[in-house]
């Protein structure tokens, strides 16, 4: 198993366990919060990056935290037209909660858009989602072995679809599952949709034979019967999905967590950006977010500001040479 795996499993573990950060409590009574929080989001309606902002924007609301809670999605460019308003209208921007995941180090690296999260202030992330593996109900595959098994005979007849482009997160976690497989990791039919909404969407059509996404995104289809999850990431079943085996069950040793997190626009005043910082802090300490992160098989994941910018940093090194081994990248930043 690559470093790049071992590192974000247990980085993703650590987080699990992590108590809410002391002294929030305090910054609630002091008043150091945002009083309105408006939610950007890179994609469409239906994926990853839009139920965490919703569900965040939930918990602001419901707990009382924020006062006024907006969303705006804003799709194109694998995330970089979101990431360059954010930056030419910065000064605008200044209650702009940005939502945004591994995908921003990966896109970066692949020159898809010019900036990285150095262009933007690093706020903290909350949720780690690990990705599923999933094909409608009447799929005749009931388990990861078996979807791998017709890969290997045929790449082309297995269409495996994912939320976004080519050489992303959905892309490359499933390509090496095939390798580890025994498969080409170089061979997949990958069908990429604008977000994750449009991709289960090609799944239950038929467009595709499988899907490769964020767990949160595949497991109300799988409680309601109409597509199956065959597979985790996560290093042992979880509670919220006792049924679902984890790649690892399978003889496939991978683990890997997505980190979702948010960012706000460059040259926020210190006492804004705390502010900031302190609104993301306190909502993962609420009952409210406990609730929804229950709901959908989110795993906590609570890094603020250096811890967080540092984090990036290393995955950035480590995800660049995954890629550049699975042939996705050939130089690496």
């Amino acid at each position: 198993m690559s470093v790049f795996f071992r590192f974000l499993s247990a980085v993703a573990l650590l987080a699990c366990s992590l108590l809410a950060a002391p002294g929030t409590a305090e910054t609630v009574r002091s008043g150091q919060l945002l009083d309105e929080v408006h939610f950007l989001i890179p994609a469409g309606p239906g994926g990853g990056w839009d139920g965490t902002a919703r569900g965040i924007g939930e918990a602001l609301r419901r707990s009382g935290l924020v006062e006024k809670v907006s969303y705006e999605n804003l799709s194109g460019g694998g995330g970089g037209r979101a990431i360059a308003r954010l930056i030419e209208t910065a000064d605008r921007q200044q209650n702009t909660l940005l939502i945004s995941s591994t995908p921003i180090v990966v896109r970066s690296l692949q020159g898809i858009f010019p900036q990285s999260f150095r262009d933007l202030r690093v706020i903290g992330s909350v949720i780690a989602d690990y990705t599923a593996v999933l094909v409608r109900a009447d799929s005749p595959h009931q388990d990861f072995n078996s979807l791998a098994a017709s890969y290997k005979r045929d790449p082309r007849s297995v269409k495996i679809a994912g939320g976004s482009v080519r050489g992303s997160t959905d892309h490359f976690v499933v390509a090496k599952a095939m390798q580890l497989a025994g498969g080409n990791p170089r061979s997949i039919v990958y069908v990429a949709y604008d977000g994750g909404g449009k991709a289960m969407a090609g799944l239950l059509t038929g467009e595709c034979d499988a899907l490769s996404t964020g767990l949160s995104e595949a497991i109300e289809m799988h409680r309601a019967g109409e597509a199956r999850i065959l597979a985790i990431t996560a290093p042992q079943r979880l509670a919220e999905l006792p049924d679902v085996r984890t790649l690892t069950e399978t003889g496939l040793p991978l683990n890997f967590a997505n980190w979702r997190g948010f960012f706000a626009a460059p040259g926020l005043t210190e006492k804004r950006y705390q502010q900031m910082v302190n609104t993301v802090e306190a909502v993962v300490e609420t009952s409210e977010f406990e609730e929804i992160r229950s709901r959908n098989g989110w795993s906590r994941l609570q890094l603020s500001d250096q811890a967080f910018y540092d984090y990036l940093e290393q995955q950035e090194q480590e995800i660049g040479e995954l890629m550049r081994q699975l042939g996705y990248l050939q130089n690496v930043k």
